[in-house]
């Protein structure tokens, strides 16, 4: 698990005297974007990154989740944003949209140095709670998808799979899909949960907030680290 950070010291961080607020993600804010790890806005607070590949439609997913058709940029060519980006849904609370992977038509070396900024961002961000990964219901698990659960999981991260698209599949494949890829990652425990989702049908958002307000409320962030642990 990422080491909690404390904040006591920071002239902008989070009071912990102060019950934390839920995020309110119909007001949703872009902050800032980052070409690289080291270009991400200060690591205070509570952020949760929405990663996925390039085809799975995450930037719709937040759009639909925050009700704002243009704050996600979507896009015909997939992959095209190779940016993270920073959005706030309250103070100190951020979602985080990652690039999409898997991109097809960008040269293997961008590929290769993006993947080691996604790998530096999940192992190194402090203020990261959890990853939501989006997943085509049609194509789940596929082989970078797995790449990143596994990077997730080495860093303890917990991890929420979103089965995109479930409105292309009828409700009994739709089920049958999402006990299989449960099934396929029962092993990781209370790391991973999953759910199917659709933007298009606005569908799946009471779930996905409940992890997402857990998530960015988790006041584990107000821990001041133990002394014992650093000798």
């Amino acid at each position: 698990m990422h080491s909690p950070t404390n904040y006591d010291n920071g002239p902008n961080a989070p009071d912990s005297a102060q019950k934390v607020s839920n995020p309110s993600y119909r007001r949703a804010e872009f902050l800032t974007s980052a070409a690289k790890f080291r270009q991400c806005p200060p690591d205070e607070g509570w952020e949760v990154a929405f990663a996925g590949r390039s085809n799975a439609g995450k930037s719709s997913a937040i759009n639909s989740l925050t009700g704002n058709k243009k704050l996600a940029r979507t896009s015909r060519t997939p992959g095209r944003t190779q940016l993270i980006n920073f959005f706030s849904v309250g103070e100190h609370q951020r979602i985080v949209d990652l690039p999409g992977y898997g991109y097809a038509k960008v040269p293997q070396k961008i590929k290769d140095a993006w993947n080691r900024q996604l790998e530096a961002y999940l192992r190194e961000r402090q203020s990261l709670r959890g990853l939501v990964m989006l997943m085509d219901c049609r194509h789940p698990l596929q082989p970078f998808d797995q790449q990143m659960i596994g990077w997730a999981a080495q860093a303890d991260m917990p991890i929420h799979l979103l089965l995109t698209k479930a409105d292309k599949l009828s409700k009994g494949p739709a089920k049958q899909t999402l006990m299989q890829v449960r099934g396929k990652l029962a092993h990781l425990g209370d790391l991973v949960s999953a759910q199917l989702f659709s933007a298009l049908k606005h569908q799946g958002h009471k779930e996905l907030i409940e992890v997402l307000d857990r998530w960015l409320t988790d006041d584990s962030v107000f821990e001041e680290d133990d002394p014992a642990l650093e000798e």
